[in-house]
């Protein structure tokens, strides 16, 4: 099977602080397989990020970049659209016919469509203002092993807050009439928290809904729908400023649609599987997942098994190691 050479562009920055880039290598089978983990674990609260830097680790191969995960997500992108396309078109034209009579706050599905606007505000923020350090340090593996950790605690915490609320007799809140200003923020802001791979944007987000008083489906729900603009906006934003190094070949290209593809295939079945799980079990198992992925990947990391950084696709800084001493170059993203 052929090899798609991806080539990550060299900054001005890099060249004068004395970088030098390599050139990276994807075959189509590499990319379906990143499709297939991207598609399980986009919702799935156990990070689709640092599946797609732990999976080619673990395989030797290098680290594929943040751009290429991000346009990837436009395949699980098409998995909530199709699974959730009703409660869309309902927002959608709810939202519109309510801001041509002039009361975007008349209904449930313009209020709806508003918090989620307002929710995405969060990461917008935080992905400009942070980016240089969500596409560099944060995407070592010793990151997103400590992310993992720590997106466990806030996922176990939600879980004992929903218990002990039920047992009191106040069962989280059901419905799009029980998401308000206060539900969207907190879960936006938690969303902004998922740009550090490891987190899980679901993970952290449905957690957040649960703190928030939402019952764990409603969370779920609106978390798929909170993912829209973000993922629709990093991908387009990839594709404007790497279209050359991600685009630019046939191979590259046929890489490309071949990932996505499989993600949106994969998303869509991993979308409707959690939802029914959710509307009767907990989150439980996949915090014990996550868990004993941070001790493996742990202990691979201690034992020097898997290079905190990726062998090829990145920048080395020349001395420091090959290795220790490597960043990841522009081609990463979130």
């Amino acid at each position: 099977m052929g090899r798609c050479l991806i080539e990550p562009p060299a900054s001005a920055q890099g060249l004068r602080a004395g970088v030098h880039t390599g050139p990276a290598t994807m075959t189509i089978l590499d990319a379906v397989i990143l499709g297939i983990v991207q598609g399980l674990t986009e919702f799935l609260p156990i990070s689709s990020t640092a599946h797609l830097r732990i999976v080619p680790a673990l395989l030797g191969q290098g680290d594929p970049g943040g751009a290429f995960s991000a346009v990837i997500q436009v395949g699980t992108l098409a998995a909530v659209v199709a699974v959730m396309w009703r409660d869309i078109r309902r927002l959608v034209s709810g939202f519109f016919a309510a801001l041509a009579v002039g009361r975007p706050l008349a209904t449930v599905e313009s209020r709806t469509a508003l918090w989620i606007i307002l929710g995405t505000v969060p990461i917008v923020i935080c992905g400009v203002v942070f980016k240089d350090l969500i596409k560099g340090p944060l995407r070592s593996l010793e990151a997103i092993t400590a992310a993992l950790v720590g997106a466990i605690a806030v996922m176990a915490a939600a879980e004992w807050w929903a218990g002990r609320q039920a047992a009191a007799g106040s069962p989280g809140r059901a419905g799009w009439e029980a998401i308000g200003p206060r539900e969207s923020l907190v879960m936006g802001c938690a969303q902004a928290l998922a740009l550090v791979p490891g987190t899980s944007r679901s993970g952290i987000t449905i957690s957040a809904g649960m703190f928030a008083g939402l019952d764990r489906t409603t969370a779920a729900r609106f978390s798929f729908l909170l993912s829209l603009p973000a993922i629709t906006a990093a991908a387009a934003l990839e594709v404007v400023e790497e279209r050359r190094a991600i685009l630019g070949t046939p191979e590259a290209r046929a890489a490309m649609v071949c990932g996505t593809l499989t993600a949106a295939v994969v998303g869509f079945i991993a979308i409707r599987w959690l939802l029914r799980m959710l509307a009767t079990r907990t989150l439980w198992p996949f915090i014990a997942y996550r868990l004993a992925l941070a001790g493996l990947l742990a202990a691979l990391l201690a034992a020097g098994r898997i290079p905190t950084a990726a062998p090829s696709g990145v920048a080395t800084v020349p001395g420091a190691g090959s290795e220790r001493g490597s960043i990841p170059s522009r081609f990463s993203f979130l």
